[in-house]
């Protein structure tokens, strides 16, 4: 089965880490978050990858040219955005048949199989991964019958327009069918193509439970490590702690000073922990952390280096940035942005 990873966007709320990392290449524990995402499926049901974005797309390409995956991987490039519709629209010319199709940004309990089940039975040209939220405002929410037939789509509704606290999830498999339903160019499949279909009785949901987040900001970016974490989605490296963290390797464990606190966080090879506290922060190859630190949810760049004493709160440090001794900061970046 071919699977579709919508990853156009720039990822401007995890700059500057993404400034020169695209964020489908950017590690959570010891996998790119875009295999991550295409893990939603088993995968010997994954022959090949098809990549929609247009931004560094030239280095996705790249590292998945060398890269030991179970899948091939082709790139369809935007020249300018597109939107989710139009991104997607883009590949119909190398897409066919029945396939997967997933936002680029989504860590979850889903098992899209679920999705490929219902769409058979039903025979809808889409099946949507259901997730419920208390606040449905921010996402598109739908209306599921009991033959799990979506009868309704909104995005982003206005808080007199909630009809559902049932949420788009961003994870879909398609007919080749859908195409038809797409215009060229720019739009968005949530506003111009899932209402359409909805009316047409032609979209089926899936509800899920367990864990859905969208790791498109810094926090929800430690919570996806901390997910991964807790469920095990890792093939190498090992965990350590009471409450427990991610190591790389026996060397990145080596790199931590005893005297240290490691809490629900990622440690990467290379790196060095003085006598600190790291709480739920994720720390790439290379990074340096002082003695007499505290951080809390905070993304540590490649090489990145945090002085002695310094006091950190959900801020994001750029690769082979140096925070001077002593440095106090709540959110944000590093350096800062003007």
């Amino acid at each position: 089965m071919q699977v579709v990873v919508l990853a156009g966007g720039v990822g401007s709320r995890l700059r500057p880490w993404t400034n020169s990392i695209p964020k489908p290449l950017l590690p959570v524990l010891d996998r790119t978050l875009l295999e991550h995402v295409v893990s939603s499926l088993p995968t010997d049901m994954v022959d090949e990858v098809v990549v929609a974005g247009g931004y560094k797309v030239d280095q996705i390409k790249a590292y998945f040219d060398t890269a030991d995956v179970p899948f091939d991987v082709r790139i369809v490039p935007e020249d300018e955005p597109l939107g989710t519709g139009g991104a997607l629209g883009n590949c119909r010319d190398v897409v066919s048949g029945t396939f997967a199709c997933f936002n680029g940004d989504i860590i979850s309990s889903l098992d899209a199989t679920s999705l490929l089940d219902m769409q058979r039975a039903k025979g809808s040209v889409g099946t949507l991964g259901l997730w419920e939220v208390e606040d449905p405002t921010r996402f598109g929410i739908v209306g599921l019958d009991e033959t799990n037939t979506i009868t309704r789509f909104k995005e982003k509704p206005a808080p007199e327009e909630v009809f559902s606290n049932l949420i788009n999830a961003g994870s879909y498999i398609f007919e080749d069918d859908v195409f038809d339903w797409m215009p060229h160019g720019r739009h968005s499949i949530e506003r111009d193509v899932f209402p359409k279909l909805a009316a047409e009785g032609l979209l089926s949901g899936v509800p899920f439970e367990g864990y859905f987040i969208d790791a498109g900001t810094p926090e929800a970016w430690n919570l996806a490590v901390k997910a991964s974490i807790d469920h095990r989605r890792f093939t190498s490296g090992f965990l350590h702690g009471s409450d427990p963290s991610w190591f790389a390797s026996e060397a990145a464990l080596k790199g931590t000073t005893p005297l240290s606190a490691v809490v629900h966080s990622m440690v990467a090879n290379g790196c060095s922990i003085g006598a600190s506290e790291v709480t739920m922060s994720t720390l790439l190859k290379g990074a340096s952390i002082g003695d007499e630190a505290r951080l809390r949810s905070c993304l540590v760049g490649e090489g990145a280096v945090v002085g002695r004493g310094c006091d950190l709160d959900s801020v994001v440090i750029d690769h082979g940035a140096e925070v001077p001794d002593e440095t106090v900061q709540k959110g944000g970046t590093w350096p800062m942005q003007g």
